[in-house]
């Protein structure tokens, strides 16, 4: 019987999941097992992967085909970026975001991790912990992801021995405690055979713990775990000039997206920078009001006062408001092939706010192989760093572990308008 038989029959809303891990320990036949064992591969495309596999003579339909479209490019060099993956249980949705191995697609791990809520750190049982499995590990700690899976794959190589999978999870465990992760889950499996990814398979019957879809299914959403502030960035003022409505003449709405937090009608706000304060007088999302809104949702604010706000703007709950900031310290990504050059001045993008900042001074170079710190004077793409940068104008942001939201930022290069760096500020 499929363990997806076994699932209430209730909506866990979204999850975003980052796989990631070395070369070749099995990610591509993950994601295809989890698509092809929950039943959402379209009839055409396992036809063709069908097709493909008995030309390839191979006697099993290799799952792994469904994402190849992106290794190809990668092989040739086409494209590095992140592959995304949909799909649905019935009581779940999913984003797959498949991310490069390699090391020197580090930034496109970081990318695709900011707004995963879960990762799978694939580890190979033939090969145990290796430099990607840190250098993942401690990348996904980074960048906030608050729960981590460790599928030790390829046990039916092993002969699905326990031992060999008692042994690796314990060097993580020694690994996770000197980097600060607390949240871990270890899960043999076989994606080739679909041992413990939908099903459990009767070649394990050692491991009592929970498959990977059913792990996948409870899982928390983002936003579900704790208090959040309101966060509210404006990104367009709505001033409707319809001189035939007589009921728009007036209206004045703030529109954008809550990034955290929710609001209420008749709840106290203020907004940033100006701290002019009101009351929120109606919520409306699609033309239609509504009497409250949630994280994640993009909705027109109207206050019972005129208050000057613009784009850039950052409205919360006044009893909510953030600190300005003029400096930031900040774990900064290199992702541009042109090294960051503290002479220089740069954009910062929080939000939807652009200051101007330069860098005042680099803390240090995180080594994320071997933990170590050291001094740079210049960071180049894939470098990690504790960053102090100076802003000509304040922004209204929360520490990065605190809201993901609100606790980055992007770096723009001023001169050809390309991102090339990004931040997590401490």
């Amino acid at each position: 019987m499929s363990a997806l038989e076994h699932l209430p029959d209730t909506d866990n809303g979204l999850l975003r999941f980052l796989t990631c891990g070395s070369v070749d320990d099995g990610k591509s036949t993950l994601i295809g097992r989890l698509l092809f064992d929950s039943k959402t591969i379209l009839a055409d495309t396992m036809n063709a992967i069908e097709k493909t596999s008995a030309k390839r003579g191979l006697t099993a339909v290799d799952l792994s085909l469904l994402t190849d479209g992106l290794q190809a490019e990668r092989e040739q060099g086409i494209t590095i970026d992140v592959a995304y993956r949909y799909f649905t249980t019935g009581t779940r949705k999913y984003i797959i975001a498949d991310a490069p191995g390699h090391e020197q697609y580090t930034r496109n791990m970081v990318t695709a991790a900011s707004t995963a809520n879960l990762a799978i750190i694939l580890v190979d049982a033939r090969k145990g912990m290796l430099t990607q499995t840190r250098r993942h590990s401690t990348l996904a700690k980074m960048v906030g992801i608050p729960h981590l899976v460790v599928a030790i794959n390829k046990m039916d190589l092993v002969d699905y021995d326990q031992a060999t999978f008692e042994s690796i999870r314990n060097d993580y465990l020694a690994f996770a405690e000197k980097v600060g992760i607390k949240d871990v889950r270890f899960i043999p499996m076989s994606a080739l055979n679909g041992d413990m990814v939908v099903e459990r398979g009767d070649r394990m019957g050692w491991y009592e713990g929970p498959t990977m879809m059913q792990i996948l299914e409870s899982a928390p959403a983002a936003h579900t775990e704790k208090p959040e502030d309101f966060r509210f960035p404006v990104q367009y003022v709505c001033r409707p000039r319809d001189s035939a409505n007589p009921e728009l003449h007036d209206y004045r709405g703030f529109m954008g997206r809550v990034e955290s937090g929710e609001i209420a009608v008749g709840d106290a706000v203020t907004t940033l920078p100006s701290g002019q304060s009101s009351r929120v007088k109606a919520i409306e999302i699609g033309g239609q009001r509504i009497d409250k809104a949630i994280h994640e949702q993009s909705v027109t604010l109207l206050f019972e006062d005129e208050i000057d706000t613009s784009r850039g703007d950052m409205i919360v709950k006044s009893a909510e408001a953030p600190a300005a900031l003029k400096q930031i310290d900040a774990d900064v990504c290199w992702l541009s092939e042109t090294a960051l050059s503290p002479a220089r001045t740069y954009l910062l993008r929080h939000t939807t706010r652009e200051v101007k900042a330069k860098v005042a001074r680099i803390e240090y170079r995180l080594d994320v192989n071997t933990l170590d710190t050291g001094d740079a004077a210049t960071l180049e793409m894939n470098d990690i760093a504790r960053v102090s940068l100076k802003l000509a104008q304040p922004i209204f942001a929360d520490p990065y572990q605190r809201n993901r939201a609100t606790g980055a930022f992007i770096i723009i290069d001023e001169s050809t308008n390309n991102t090339v760096g990004a931040g997590m500020i401490a």
